[in-house]
């Protein structure tokens, strides 16, 4: 994903950030649901789909979305997570990352249609970086895109297929994505730093 995960607020330094909810848990329940039935429709079914979410909160909202398309279906989707730390084109620029976890479910990903999920689309080089290391992995017949935000301020020309809200953003916002499974809680915040008024 393209952005940080930080505190819903921060009272230290010179700046202060405070988080707003934008997406609520029923609100991603519900847009989950929107894009598996999205899904199904434009593939015609689910037969040869399989999600891959990209880490960390990408592969919760994958296995959610397998979830989905197994209840409207009646079949089981393979679901997996795909790491791409070191596709990642500021891998020298930035600390060092601990290597995460790729699982590809089945027997491998050729011919198949390969739905990547991603909880924050915003400058698209993750999802570059997803598309380089998926072609180390096997030759899928379509890969397709499903972010449960757009931010915007592409700096690729990336756009994904299943967008679960669309979020205008400017540079100075932050959005943060929690999942229960991982934060002990659903929602999707947006936040503003401001300088702190004490003083002015």
């Amino acid at each position: 994903m393209d952005t940080q995960h930080s505190p819903q607020s921060a009272n230290t330094g010179t700046d202060a950030e405070v988080m707003r909810p934008v997406l609520e848990a029923q609100d991603i329940a519900r847009v989950l649901t929107r894009i598996a039935h999205e899904i199904v429709e434009r593939a015609k079914g689910a037969d040869d789909v399989v999600l891959l979410g990209i880490p960390t909160r990408g592969v919760f909202l994958a296995r959610r979305l397998a979830a989905k398309l197994e209840e409207i279906t009646g079949t089981k989707i393979p679901v997996g997570s795909l790491d791409i730390t070191m596709y990642r084109d500021d891998l020298r620029m930035k600390p060092a990352r601990a290597i995460g976890r790729t699982e590809i479910p089945g027997d491998d990903i050729d011919g198949r249609l390969v739905v990547l999920v991603d909880d924050v689309l915003f400058s698209g080089r993750t999802i570059r970086a997803a598309l380089d290391a998926l072609g180390d992995l096997g030759r899928p017949r379509a890969v397709q895109l499903a972010v449960l935000v757009d931010r915007g301020h592409r700096e690729l020309p990336i756009r994904a297929d299943y967008v679960g809200k669309n979020l205008p953003t400017s540079l100075r916002e932050n959005v943060q994505v929690q999942v229960q499974e991982e934060d002990g809680r659903d929602a999707v915040l947006l936040g503003q730093r401001t300088a702190r008024a004490a003083g002015q």
